[in-house]
């Protein structure tokens, strides 16, 4: 009887590409209690002790994680993606791996910039025919002509901030005509929901 995986599951092998590193770490009970304090405002931040997966750029620091913050940003997108899926940005592979458990995926095309994400993270998914890895820019990629989705998400964006609302917007009218039904942004309403509160 196969195994389902829970989402946020990340098992994509530790490794190094580049100035990229995917790793294992652990969240002590005291780290996840000095962070949760510091970001009492905002409970959606908060983490739990625990071992967790992360994707790490030598300059930029940690780029993705499955933590449970990482796990709520992105529960909404997978509980939505149906049918033909595009998404933009491979990160540690937690979204794909998850939606890729759901029979209503048929196919899934991912936009990723860095070839040395790629590397590390692509081969997991060789063996699924229903997906497709294609390096490039979410910007400038073109489908091609007529093709159609029935679900984006879009998940380039490093950290939560309101800077970030232009670039969305841009891609959002970029695949407009391209997305039957949906496409969501990674963080896009908490960054609204923040804007918001504080005008």
């Amino acid at each position: 009887m196969k195994r389902w995986k829970k989402f946020g599951d990340a098992t994509v092998p530790d490794g190094r590409s580049g100035p990229w590193t995917i790793d294992t770490f652990t969240i002590s009970e005291a780290e996840a209690r000095r962070y949760n304090i510091f970001n009492m405002r905002t409970p959606f931040m908060w983490i739990d002790p625990g071992t967790y997966r992360r994707l790490r750029h030598d300059s930029r620091g940690v780029v993705m994680s499955n933590t449970p913050m990482e796990v709520r940003t992105n529960q909404w997108a997978y509980c939505q993606a149906r049918g033909r899926v595009i998404v933009n940005g491979l990160g540690l592979g937690m979204f794909l791996e998850g939606i890729l458990q759901k029979p209503e995926v048929t196919y899934v095309r991912v936009i990723e910039l860095d070839e040395h994400v790629i590397r590390l993270v692509g081969p997991h998914f060789r063996k699924d025919p229903r997906v497709e890895i294609i390096q490039g820019d979410a910007y400038t990629y073109c489908p091609a002509r007529g093709e159609t989705f029935d679900f984006a998400w879009h998940d380039i964006w490093d950290d939560i901030n309101a800077d970030n609302l232009p670039s969305m917007a841009k891609l959002g009218r970029k695949y407009n005509k391209r997305v039957a039904a949906e496409q969501m942004f990674w963080s896009r309403d908490i960054v609204r929901d923040d804007v918001r509160r504080n005008r």
